[in-house]
This record gives C-alpha cells, structure tokens and sequence, in this order.
C-alpha cells in the first residue's frame, strides 16, 4: 500500500515528538494498492494527519489542541494577571502589603512593567466599568472572567501547577491578615475554574498561611 500525501495548511505546533513548537504541515493522502512496485489500484482516502517539518512524524490532528510553547506562557500570564486583579478587586488596594505582594507577584509572571499606581488605576477602572465595588463578593461578571482566563489553561496544566496559581492568589489576600469572605469566596472561585476540587482549595489555603 502506498499513500501520496498533499500538503492542504501550515502552521506552527507543539511537537510531542520534539518536545518544542515546530512547524507543522496539514496533509490528506490517497491510498493505491502497489502491483510490483507501481501504486495502481485506488483504496480510498487517508488523513488529514499532522506532519512535524522537523521530525517527519505524524500526528493526530487533535494535536493542534495543545497550545504552543510561546501561546502557553502567554495564557500563563495572563492567568497570573486575572487572579491578582480578582483578589484586589475585594478591597485588597488599600493595603500597602498586599500592593507589593501583587506587582511582585506580576513582575515574577512576566509583566515587568506592573507598578502599584498603574495596578490600583486598573481595579478601580474595572470596578467602575462592571460594579463590581457594590459586589460583597465573587460576583458573576468576575466569576466569568476567571473561568475564562484560567479554564482554557488548566487541561495544560499539571495538578502541582494549577496548585501554584491558585497559591499565588492566596498569598496576596493574606498579605495584610486572614482572609476575608470575599477573598475566600474569589479565590474558591479560582479553584473551581482550575477544577480544582473544593478539598483541595481548602487545603491550599491553609497551606498558604505556612511560611515556605
């Protein structure tokens, strides 16, 4: 059997095989029954399938599910950023603490330009643009948000660091004492969106208030 392959899309992908983004080429194929070494008789249809350009193996195409290196460490960031202005959001800006535990915390993520004016600028924007000031809690608008920032991210995931992200937040809300209904309530919130189950969201917020 002998399939002749066709080229219809490129792009660039993880590559399980390399371990690193590579490119990537869509093909179909047509298979032929091969008589003495000539395909002759037609079998039928093969692909589409995903061809590494580097390696030459070929893949399934739900391998094109997996983000990028460089697509992963973005939706990273802007995970880390999502959780931060979720747990100031609760009040968490008027605490000198809590404003240095966010802009190191964002700066570590990669936003290197954070600053604590432009951070409390952007929660006070946003309160304003959703209500979110007379929102006692998580409310739906900031439920949403978070699922969609860290539900796409979290099937990429391992468990230890969903965990880590989720601990990242904790450790803001603690910074100027125990946490409060709305910063257990947003950081639950969190949890559930990096389905993480509720024992283990409580369980992490515990282990929060340990010193590392």
């Amino acid at each position: 059997m002998h399939t002749a392959w066709d080229t219809i899309g490129d792009g660039e992908f993880f590559c399980p095989a390399c371990g690193g983004d590579r490119n990537y080429q869509r093909l179909t194929g047509r298979r032929r029954f091969v008589v003495l070494g000539m395909p002759l008789v037609p079998r039928g249809c093969a692909g589409p399938v995903i061809r590494c350009t580097a390696c030459q193996d070929l893949f399934d195409p739900d391998v094109l599910d997996h983000p990028t290196t460089t697509r992963l460490s973005a939706m990273l960031r802007d995970a880390v950023h999502t959780v931060v202005l979720a747990v100031l959001s609760t009040g968490g800006t008027g605490s000198r603490s809590t404003l240095d535990t966010a802009v190191a915390t964002l700066r570590a993520a990669g936003h290197d330009d954070c600053t604590e004016e432009r951070l409390v600028a952007l929660v006070d924007a946003l309160a304003a643009d959703t209500g979110r000031a007379t929102e006692p809690d998580c409310g739906p608008g900031l439920a949403i948000e978070l699922h969609e920032a860290l539900g796409p991210l979290a099937p990429h995931l391992a468990p230890a660091g969903r965990e880590a992200l989720l601990l990242q937040g904790a450790r803001i809300a603690l910074a100027d004492g125990p946490y409060t209904p709305a910063e257990r309530d947003v950081l639950s919130t969190a949890g559930c969106a990096l389905t993480i189950c509720s024992e283990d969201v409580a369980r992490l917020l515990v282990a929060a208030r340990t010193p590392s």
